[in-house]
């Protein structure tokens, strides 16, 4: 039996998060990155949310996954699109579901092709636990332990839904 989360309740959890963490560093202006697809629907959200003046960011990490090799690409795949200088600015990286890191690795890797910035913050709506690097987001919707056979499901954008499915 599939569990739903109310995603409003906790983009608007993450969005009061976030402009704590902002006013505590002193970070004044920005900039918002969304990773492809569900973390794009995530910073499109909390974008509007926080009321950010500087473009949406977006990237599709497709090239910079480790396992590209194996896998290949995504008939798909979306270029990214960073209408902005990362150089010295601050950025909130936002993903919809952290697990093993790996997906932020390859985000951060691809940033920094684009230049140094001052600071990477992270948000991700799911943190299901699962770690393989030491990546940790600083903003977090909802915490969640789950098992190896259960797993997360965004879909949108509008609505966004929020589902935990389990294997049989």
């Amino acid at each position: 039996m599939p569990d739903s989360r109310d995603v409003n309740q906790l983009l608007g959890q993450m969005a009061t998060d976030l402009r704590s963490l902002l006013a505590t560093r002193s970070v004044s202006t920005p900039l918002m990155i969304g990773i492809h697809t569900g973390g794009v629907w995530i910073a499109q959200a909390l974008h509007t949310a926080l009321g950010l003046t500087e473009p949406l960011g977006t990237l599709n990490i497709s090239f910079y996954r480790d396992d590209f090799t194996r896998i290949g690409m995504h008939p798909q795949v979306e270029p990214s699109n960073l209408p902005f200088e990362v150089e010295d600015r601050h950025i909130i990286l936002v993903d919809d579901v952290l697990h093993t890191g790996r997906t932020i690795r390859a985000a951060l890797n691809e940033i920094f092709d684009y230049g140094r910035p001052a600071s990477v913050m992270l948000a991700t709506l799911i943190d299901r636990g699962g770690k393989e690097l030491p990546i940790c987001a600083d903003v977090v919707g909802e915490k969640m332990a789950l098992s190896t056979r259960q797993h997360v499901k965004l879909t949108g954008p509008k609505p966004l839904q929020l589902t935990i499915k389990s294997e049989p």
